[in-house]
């Protein structure tokens, strides 16, 4: 595909996600239709649809409308592309720019606009983070670094870098956790190496390595991931002591690919139903890493944002303090709920634990913190709780 070809592609994918497609079903579905494209055309037109994403407020102003052919404009005209060699309308390419088009176009606003965050969501946005709020906007309309978790039970953080560069993918290590590597050159290749294919590396972002090396784990303990989802957290949870790990999750199809990584990774996990979760209750640590906005991960899945409502923000408030609420008495006397979000929202994070508190005055709060976009890593948020 031409450089031309790839931008129409995009236009188009971009137009069924405004028609309502999530973005991966409509990258799926133009990818089966276009069987001539090859890797490289489907990683550029994915990398174009998910630019236009992460910035559509700033870009539909710089290319006069929120169609695809206005993001993708606006990306032309952001980034110093002259859009006349693109929009040629020869062969493949997209049609020739009207006069309308070529006369349209501004500067996006100061502000929510320019930063790229619904206007409802700026203020919740700011007050959470204060002074960093500008900085942590800018940050969310880049594309997000690639981070692996080494399996310390199979390799050293240095053997993982040695044999991840004979496959061609570059990596460093990352301070956010003594497991984490940053990915430099060669991610398209990761999934081929034979680190990842051998479970000696695992895809997941350094601060959620963080949440977990933060635990206090130990051999022997009977630890709970009651919201795994696809399983990063129960991972890592196993590769750093000798556990009875168990995995539920109140949408059981999101565990579906976890016993292949966990037999990868050489890791035995027991998967709980809901009537069973209580049943093989109780354990010594219990986590939750529960749903939320994902506004520190709005890089990665930048259609959260503008997906998001005030009505849906409440609905997450109540879902994460219902989890909570019947996470607590699935933990043992002396054991440890803990809490996280990959949120920057406070109305997601220190809320919910002060809430928790209030509810359940027979528990503390031990340790909380937060690791903010502007570090090099997703935004998160843990705590921990015990009983007094």
């Amino acid at each position: 595909m031409t450089p031309a070809a790839r931008v129409a592609a995009a236009i188009e994918i971009l137009d069924a996600i405004r028609a309502g497609s999530a973005a991966e079903q409509a990258l799926t579905g133009w990818a089966r239709r276009s069987r001539f494209a090859g890797s490289k055309d489907r990683a550029a037109v994915r990398d174009h649809v998910f630019d236009a994403l992460r910035a559509r407020r700033s870009l539909a102003a710089l290319g006069g409308a929120e169609t695809g052919r206005g993001l993708m404009l606006g990306l032309c005209r952001r980034d110093g592309i002259d859009p006349g060699t693109l929009f040629t309308g020869e062969g493949h390419a997209p049609a020739p720019l009207s006069t309308e088009e070529l006369a349209v176009g501004r500067a996006p606003a100061p502000g929510p606009e320019a930063m790229d965050i619904p206007d409802w969501l700026w203020p919740v946005f700011s007050e959470s983070l204060g002074e960093r709020a500008e900085a942590a906007a800018r940050v969310l309309q880049s594309r997000a670094p690639v981070h692996l978790r080494v399996n310390l039970a199979k390799a050293s953080r240095q053997d993982a870098i040695a044999a991840l560069a004979a496959d061609g993918v570059t990596c460093v290590p990352h301070p956010a956790a003594e497991t984490a590597l940053e990915v430099i050159e060669g991610a398209r290749a990761i999934r081929n190496s034979a680190a990842y294919l051998d479970g000696r590396v695992e895809l997941q972002d350094a601060a959620s390595q963080a949440v977990v090396a933060a635990l206090p784990l130990r051999d022997g303990m009977r630890v709970l991931d009651y919201c795994a989802g696809g399983g990063g957290k129960t991972l890592a949870l196993g590769a750093r002591a000798r556990l009875s790990l168990f995995a539920h999750d109140a949408a059981p199809r999101r565990m579906r690919d976890l016993p292949a990584r966990a037999d990868r990774a050489g890791l035995r996990v027991t998967l709980l139903d809901g009537d069973e979760v209580g049943r093989k209750a109780p354990y010594d640590l219990v986590l939750c890493d529960v749903p939320c906005s994902g506004s520190g991960s709005w890089r990665r899945a930048p259609e959260g944002k503008w997906l998001l409502t005030p009505e849906g923000l409440d609905q997450l408030n109540a879902t994460q303090d219902q989890i909570l609420d019947r996470a607590a008495g699935l933990v043992a006397p002396q054991g440890m709920l803990a809490y996280a979000t990959c949120s920057q929202l406070d109305r997601e994070n220190g809320e919910r634990i002060d809430a928790f508190l209030a509810r359940h005055p027979g528990w503390r709060c031990d340790w909380r913190r937060s690791w903010p976009v502007e570090g090099g890593t997703d935004g998160f948020f843990a705590a921990h709780l015990t009983r007094d």
